[in-house]
């Protein structure tokens, strides 16, 4: 499918899952776990209240599981919370925290772990990110992402479904009040040959218009810039619009992802993408870079 024919199909309506499921439970998750400390009870005690195991309740407050309306409820009267209108917006969020998101009809393509991702990519405010091997999938035009889905899947239809999936993600760019994306990439990542030079110039020429959106930033790690502070490997930070939620780092293996959301850990990375950011070309040299390297292939 062209990139013509997936931007014809009908849009969806923008329903509160465009704000991502997956954080407003996090928000949920962290909320629960604010009044039950406040409470001065431990999660064995919630346990109890659930007639739930203490790991349940772990990862209830850490966003992992869907938890069901009337777990809630009871939550909240051991907590002491009995003001009715304090309770319907707990019960409002865990009602917006269960609805599906635009991405489940891809369910049966995606691991858990990335499902994760995208419920959580749909609410950040910023995403910063590394990419060492491929331009990021935020940024890939349909050619580009079909070459590299293709690398590991050979059923067309497959192939397909995932481009398209891709191409959906996508637009949170250009939406309303969309995050902010700050990409370093890899010179590497730029010159792989994927399926031939006419593809290769396509994807630079897409880089170079997405220069000119405001939310996004991208910055080149070229070869001759020697080593930087992302030698470890690719990795994101994401930061969110809900403001009971804390900076995530995530941190894709081959068959499974790794988050990363305790403080110490996520100043780490920090530090590193802002070292990283400081180490190679400036924002301002990104479209010559981009350009040079189009040149190159001509």
């Amino acid at each position: 499918m062209d990139q013509a024919a997936f931007d014809a199909e009908p849009v969806e309506p923008r329903a509160s899952t465009d704000r991502g499921s997956t954080a407003r439970r996090l928000a949920l998750g962290t909320q629960l776990r604010q009044l039950r400390e406040q409470a001065r009870l431990s999660r064995e005690d919630a346990a109890d209240a659930l007639r739930a195991s203490p790991a349940k309740i772990s990862r209830l407050e850490l966003g992992r599981v869907r938890i069901k309306e009337r777990d809630v409820v009871d939550l909240l009267t051991l907590y002491g919370i009995s003001e009715p209108a304090e309770r319907a917006e707990f019960v409002e969020l865990t009602r917006e925290s269960n609805v599906p998101g635009w991405w489940q009809r891809y369910a049966d393509l995606l691991p858990r772990w990335f499902e994760t991702y995208l419920g959580l990519e749909q609410a950040c405010s910023l995403i910063r990110t590394y990419e060492a091997q491929f331009v990021p999938g935020l940024f890939q035009i349909p050619e580009y992402a079909r070459a590299v889905t293709r690398l590991s899947f050979d059923d067309d239809a497959e192939v397909e479904r995932r481009v398209e999936l891709r191409m959906r993600r996508q637009r949170i760019l250009t939406a309303d009040d969309p995050p902010t994306v700050w990409a370093v990439i890899d010179e590497a990542a730029l010159s792989r040959p994927l399926a031939g030079r006419d593809l290769c110039r396509a994807q630079l020429d897409h880089l170079i218009e997405l220069t000119e959106l405001p939310n996004v930033q991208i910055q080149i790690a070229p070869f001759d810039s020697g080593g930087h502070a992302a030698a470890g490997g690719p990795f994101s930070i994401l930061r969110f619009r809900e403001p009971d939620i804390p900076d995530i780092v995530y941190l894709e293996q081959l068959s499974s992802a790794i988050y990363l959301d305790r403080r110490q850990d996520v100043e780490t990375y920090l530090w590193v993408m802002d070292r990283l950011t400081s180490q190679v070309e400036q924002p301002d040299k990104t479209r010559p870079i981009l350009s040079e390297l189009r040149r190159r292939l001509s």
